[in-house]
């Protein structure tokens, strides 16, 4: 029997919209007490702590298109999601010992200050219009869970004007404090939602060993596949390789989450924050896995999306919930907020980025004498506009079917040539400016190449087809549909390279760009002259005042893993670079080792 959303249901989803507001309220009320700048409203005033902060990484990395895709895609392809386990621990770790250290002992703001320290302004403004035509673009992705709203009845236009004006409302009024602690509230209500699907569907699939048995008889549990073919949709090798590299481009160098890490106590306090979000990152992720190995389990003889019940395959977990919990009022309700919980957490964190790196990128260079009170009233008009923003891109890509699946590439075609600047101005102390913005423009240039041609001419199917889903205990909506699915698409003139270069795995995009922009830098600057070293005659007093060539505190060079054994070949890596030196920072003596103050 099919449900739709009852008064109790409405009820729970409101909570949460108020419960969202009035932290922001909240802080708003508590910060006003002190003469807060526009920096503390950015960074929190650098105070925060290692909890609310892990759990508002986990919430906003783990949005609504994980809530309802990842089972999706289980229910489809199988498990082999789970692998996503060692490409977030990898992330974790490279973000918490290579980049953190980095920002966070030299002081910056936004994470494109780092790129005008080692490079050159224009470097940074570029890398910042990258990241802001990204975010702005990819932040109407969040609102892919109106999708659902047909299954559970729930008015569409409704819910996305009220996630972007909760989102904008509680972003303008408290700052940083409000998303982190709002964020940590929405984490609660994702893993509270999660947990009540896991229960209430192993009970009625009669026990979790009953799911655990049609899910390898229906061949789900084909984790490992050991496939070195780069255009398969999903192998280890994709999952663990280009995954990594995906990841790390929208995490390890994202102003989102680094601005997040900067504005804990200390960098030991920051550490433990992106530790501590790792184990939210596979709590979520090994609930949404289990929720999608569940639901094939349900709808093993009876699959709602082979059947034509739903239009989509974000729907079936909706879907799912509104039969198997549409009995018990106020739980659907719970899991739409569980959706709605990663979406707000998502757009919340993006907004606060984008005002933060439009503010301290463009605006405080333009004008340098803002007072701090005039400073904080234009980062809370940038919270507005960009609020305003990310929702009418979200109802312009609800009308436009095609903008969504462009957008959703340009997370991977973006985030490895930004991973690749970053990478070169910290592994490689002799990288001069102009490889790195050659090695950006290379790195963009090839990265969209594949990622617009594999959206024009989409990979074979014989590549990426979901497992077998069964109808034989169902009857079909019509047979109409039924022959659609099974009729051969015809593929009229697809150039060389669509079967080829077109045809990688989506999750090579990253990898690819990486690629690209380092060895573009490595050859640019090797053509152009390395960076000379300013480090022979260090200055009295430790400033950034003389940008073409690097400090130390900005570099972890990779050289130092390999020639560990000898001072001698360091410094010749390091363009005669001297290891052992005293500086002062604001009266304090600080000593370099190994490139670190």
């Amino acid at each position: 029997m099919r449900h739709t959303f009852v008064v109790w249901d409405y009820v729970v989803f409101a909570a949460l919209f108020l419960i969202s507001s009035g932290i922001g309220v909240f802080f708003a009320i508590s910060e006003r007490r002190n003469k807060v700048s526009s920096s503390d409203f950015l960074s929190g005033r650098r105070q925060m702590s290692c909890g609310p902060v892990a759990l508002s990484l986990t919430a906003s990395f783990m949005s609504a298109v994980t809530v309802l895709g990842v089972p999706s895609d289980v229910h489809r392809y199988g498990a082999s999601f789970i692998l996503f386990f060692i490409v977030y621990t990898f992330i974790v770790f490279f973000t918490a010992e290579l980049f953190l250290p980095i920002f966070y002992r030299s002081g910056i703001t936004s994470t494109y200050e780092y790129l005008e320290l080692r490079f050159s302004r224009p470097v940074r403004v570029a890398a910042t219009l990258i990241y802001i035509v990204q975010t702005t673009l990819t932040d109407c992705t969040s609102f892919l869970f109106a999708h659902i709203f047909p299954v559970t009845g729930f008015d569409l236009w409704g819910s996305v004007f009220s996630t972007g004006i909760v989102c904008t409302f509680y972003c303008t009024l408290g700052g940083l404090k409000a998303v982190v602690w709002t964020d940590a509230f929405q984490m609660i209500v994702m893993v509270t939602g999660f947990l009540t699907i896991l229960i209430q569907g192993t009970l009625v699939n009669g026990g979790f060993s009953n799911v655990w048995e049609r899910a390898e008889r229906g061949g789900r549990l084909q984790i490992l596949d050991f496939d070195i073919d780069p255009l398969r949709r999903h192998t280890f090798w994709t999952l663990a390789i280009g995954g990594t590299f995906t990841w790390l481009g929208i995490y390890g160098v994202n102003q989102s989450t680094i601005q997040r890490c900067i504005s804990c106590k200390s960098e030991k306090q920051a550490k433990m924050a992106l530790y501590l979000n790792l184990v939210g990152l596979i709590v979520i992720v090994g609930c949404a896995v289990f929720s999608g190995l569940i639901m094939y389990a349900y709808y093993m003889n009876c699959d709602p999306l082979a059947a034509g019940f739903v239009s989509a395959p974000d729907q079936i977990m909706p879907y799912f919930v509104m039969e198997v919990l549409g009995n018990l009022p106020g739980l659907p309700g719970l899991f739409v907020a569980c959706a709605f919980s990663g979406t707000l957490s998502t757009v919340a964190a993006s907004i606060n980025a984008l005002a933060t790196v439009t503010y301290e990128d463009f605006v405080k260079s333009c004008f340098r004498n803002l007072s701090d009170k005039l400073g904080t009233w234009i980062c809370k008009g940038l919270c507005i506009v960009f609020g305003v923003a990310c929702t009418s891109m979200a109802i312009a890509a609800s009308r436009m079917g095609g903008v969504v699946q462009a957008a959703l590439s340009i997370h991977g075609m973006c985030g490895g040539p930004m991973l690749g600047l970053f990478s070169l101005g910290i592994l490689f102390p002799w990288i001069n400016w102009k490889g790195a913005a050659s090695g950006l423009l290379v790195g963009i240039s090839l990265s969209f190449w594949v990622g617009i041609g594999a959206f024009i001419y989409p990979a074979p199917t014989v590549k990426a087809l979901p497992l077998f889903l069964n109808t034989s205990g169902c009857m079909l909506i019509n047979e109409t549909f039924k022959a659609s699915t099974v009729a051969p698409i015809v593929e009229i003139n697809r150039p060389v390279l669509a079967d080829t270069f077109y045809s990688l795995s989506y999750l090579y995009y990253s990898a690819i760009g990486w690629v690209a922009t380092i060895i573009t830098g490595l050859l640019i600057t090797q053509l152009t002259g390395n960076t000379e070293s300013r480090f022979q005659t260090p200055d009295p007093l430790f400033q950034w005042e003389d940008f073409s060539n690097p400090y130390p505190v900005l570099i972890r060079p990779v050289c130092n893993l390999f020639c560990f054994w000898s001072q001698k070949y360091k410094e010749t890596c390091w363009c005669g670079v001297q290891h052992d030196q005293e500086i002062i920072v604001s009266g304090v003596k600080l000593k370099l080792e190994n490139g670190i103050y």
